[in-house]
């Protein structure tokens, strides 16, 4: 079942916030911990499992950090949802094998539809546009200039 959990809004703030801020350097997950809010223990977490997954590039060292991995029009919400959901492992109440005939037939179809039209939504939501949002409403912080990976 689709949730906003904190680490799922963790996770979209963190993404953007590389997107936003980052350009030629890596940036630190201290840096985004102190713009975003993030408790540091929960981030740190949450970086990993997106390196883990192909979303950002990790580099180690006193100049390390994070970059994304592939460009900002290339990663979605979706995709960042997808993710989160494999840390949260929770189950989905939606597959369990209980529950009565109104519910099996009619409310948890209802679900699954609303639920598949949401990640279509999510899923076209690129962080590209986040960050063109976070530009047009005058988050504070100029954007550093970005890496373009266009041939």
């Amino acid at each position: 079942m689709l949730r906003l959990s904190k680490r799922l809004l963790f996770a979209i703030e963190a993404v953007a916030d590389i997107a936003y801020y980052g350009g030629q350097r890596p940036v630190q997950s201290g840096e985004i911990s102190e713009r975003q809010g993030i408790p540091r223990r929960y981030l740190e977490q949450v970086l990993q499992h997106l390196v883990k997954n192909g979303i950002l590039t990790g580099q180690r060292g006193p100049r390390g950090g994070y970059r994304l991995a592939r460009e900002r029009r290339l990663i979605t919400v979706g995709e960042l949802v997808r993710v989160v959901r494999q840390i949260d492992a929770l189950p989905d109440p939606l597959t369990d094998e209980g529950g009565s005939a109104i519910g099996n037939q009619v409310i948890r179809p209802i679900w699954r539809d609303m639920q598949n039209r949401m990640m279509q939504e999510l899923d076209s939501v690129t962080v590209e546009e986040i960050c063109e949002r976070a530009r047009r409403t005058g988050v504070p912080g100029e954007p550093l200039p970005r890496i373009d990976f266009s041939i």
